[in-house]
């Protein structure tokens, strides 16, 4: 990694070669400190941009964007999925196209008001310990049938897991998505605060599977090559291997949106984009990545995902009032 972190050093100075400012910019992060502190700290060395980032879950900064209206500090959202970008359309200020000239379409929607920065994948991982390839389910919705009776977690408090369920409600009603997570709960599936707590709920014999973000198993993998999980994909279109789009969008209200704009290109740039695959086990939105080996099933997610338009999930907020009517959150 600390090798990868100092090739972004020497392609930035390249990629960027403006002047160096006195600029500050507040970013709103709903991506992890871990993941885009080492990014954010090569961007201010490189440019004399200082960022100043302000960390919390998409949901929480998403609402908090919305709150703060005009009035919000932020210059720039980054967020964990692209509901939360299009739900948050009317507050950004479109982009200059040429951010967007070499992101893969998928990617940028046609309003040009945020762009993506990363993919992800909804993926099962399993114990390979207890579970054989054999007995994969063939679609999410299998994991409430009997033979999963207590072997399954999920996390219906992560804004991805929301988004995954949205997703549900948009292709297969609304019906069907209440009856996919009651049947979870008589089926007994473990509740857990987030992703990396079902990962290691399977190593540790909790349960047998779990609905996660793809790159969470790649931290793992990085600390211990041995960690007793793998992860794959249902079959070729169900929705239980949606594909995520993490990105940025730029208020409106902003004093400081060339400063941003300057960020929002620094993570388009190759060497960023070769750090999320190599460092983070995500899915580039450019050209000419080196994929990561530690994806090996799930190294091609476009070949499985199913067909969902991005606008499509903005409404998580009837997903949550589904789960708090569950009592699940």
């Amino acid at each position: 990694m600390k090798l990868l972190l100092a090739a972004m050093a020497i392609a930035a100075t390249s990629l960027m070669p403006f002047a160096a400012s006195a600029a500050e910019i507040t970013v709103y992060s709903g991506r992890g400190e871990s993941f885009t502190a080492p990014m954010f700290k090569l961007f201010e060395e490189q440019t004399g941009i200082k960022v100043n980032a302000r960390y919390g879950s998409t949901a929480e900064l998403s609402a908090l964007l919305r709150e703060e209206g005009d009035k919000s500090p932020a210059d720039l959202f980054l967020a964990q999925d692209a509901a939360s970008l299009v739900s948050n359309e009317a507050i950004f200020a479109p982009l200059p196209s040429e951010l967007s000239a070499n992101v893969l379409p998928g990617f940028k929607p046609e309003s040009d008001k945020w762009i993506g920065t990363s993919g992800r994948a909804r993926t099962m991982v399993y114990s390979v310990e207890r579970v054989t390839e054999a007995e994969f389910p063939k679609s999410v919705y299998d994991l409430t049938a009997p033979e999963w009776k207590g072997k399954v977690g999920f996390a219906p408090g992560n804004a991805s897991f929301q988004a995954f369920l949205t997703a549900v409600r948009v292709v297969d009603g609304e019906e069907k998505a209440k009856q996919f997570v009651e049947g979870l709960v008589a089926n007994e599936a473990k509740t857990y605060k987030n992703n990396t707590d079902q990962l290691q709920a399977i190593a540790d014999g909790e349960v047998d599977v779990a609905l996660v973000n793809n790159y969470y198993l790649t931290r793992f993998k990085l600390r211990d090559a041995k960690f007793p999980v793998a992860q794959t994909f249902f079959e070729k279109g169900d929705i239980g291997n949606l594909m995520f789009t993490s990105g940025a969008g730029v208020p409106a209200a902003s004093d400081n949106q060339e400063a941003a704009h300057k960020l929002i290109g620094f993570l388009l740039s190759p060497a960023a984009q070769q750090y999320f695959s190599a460092s983070i086990g995500e899915y580039p939105v450019t050209g000419g990545v080196i994929p990561n080996d530690t994806l090996g099933a799930v190294a091609d997610p476009a070949a499985f995902a199913p067909k969902v338009e991005i606008e499509a999930l903005a409404d998580t907020d009837g997903t949550k009032k589904m789960l708090t009517e569950l009592g699940l959150i």
